[in-house]
């Protein structure tokens, strides 16, 4: 992988809680425990054993990740702040917040950075 492009937006995935109980175990495929934390730019985040988030959770979250990089807040999508939301994972087990924090870099689309460059 040879990462050319400096993001505009870090994302952290923190596990906040269960919806059935206490543990996930015969409930989550992928283990999550409350306090269990996954980070990215703009790839799928991993947590700090470099496992990947769900799948099926990546889902719900990649549409609330573009938004934020597209400038929307997301309390217009019902998060508690312009950068930040709470999200259920599909199987109705694991409660997710999802937090996004600017870096200060320019937009990909915006900046002209899909373009090819001028020779």
């Amino acid at each position: 992988m040879k990462k050319w492009y400096d993001e505009e937006y870090e994302f952290t995935v923190e596990v906040t809680g269960f919806l059935r109980g206490d543990h996930t175990e015969h409930y989550c495929r992928n283990g999550e425990e409350i306090g269990d934390v996954y980070t990215c730019g703009y790839g799928c985040p991993v947590n700090a054993q470099g496992e990947g988030i769900c799948s099926k959770t990546m889902m719900m979250l990649y549409p609330l990740m573009e938004a934020v990089r597209a400038g929307g807040n997301l309390t217009s999508l019902g998060g508690e702040g312009q950068y930040e939301k709470t999200v259920v994972c599909p199987d109705g087990c694991v409660i997710f917040r999802l937090t996004a924090k600017p870096t200060g870099n320019e937009n990909f689309h915006t900046g002209g950075f899909w373009k090819e460059p001028e020779e």
